[in-house]
């Protein structure tokens, strides 16, 4: 697992336990001076600290991803009291899973998403780099910042 500071674990939980929660992302990609964006089911990994997702090769965003593995988005709770508001913003780098990685994504996919068996598309992993998180429950305008090369 990660080594975090024991005054980090707190955020760092925190963010956990947002991303285990929730189940839509939206992806951003861009194709040289070309920019798209999708949503996406998701489920996380929290051992890789890693979002997998189904998607096809012959959408726009699939065609984009293969040419530029580089990529950002956000994953949020859609609440319109401000107070209650959290989200996050991510950075990340995405690639297909192939071998044992790619069967042990797709089983925690298709369990979380049944339908998603009847679909024939790969299963992609984001290697999450950086997260900014707020999180209005705490305290308003509340950020917790993560990098995986500090932690």
């Amino acid at each position: 697992m990660f080594c975090v500071e024991d005054n980090k674990l707190l955020e760092f939980s925190c963010i956990l336990d947002f991303l285990e929660k929730r189940y839509l992302l939206s992806l951003c990609c861009v194709d040289d001076d070309n920019l798209w964006c999708a949503n996406c089911f998701y489920v996380f990994d929290a051992t890789t600290m890693s979002l997998w997702l189904m998607t096809d090769l012959n959408t726009r965003h699939g065609l984009y991803l293969i040419k530029n593995p580089n990529i950002a988005g956000t994953i949020d709770n859609n609440k319109k009291n401000i107070s209650l508001i959290q989200g996050i913003q991510y950075k990340g780098c995405i690639s297909m899973l192939e071998g044992i990685n790619k069967k042990k994504a797709f089983i925690a996919y298709h369990k979380r998403f049944p339908m998603s068996q009847f679909i024939s598309a790969p299963i992609w992993s984001i290697k999450l780099e950086e997260i900014k998180m707020t999180d209005n429950t705490s305290k308003f305008g509340n950020k917790i910042i993560w990098h995986r090369n500090t932690f």
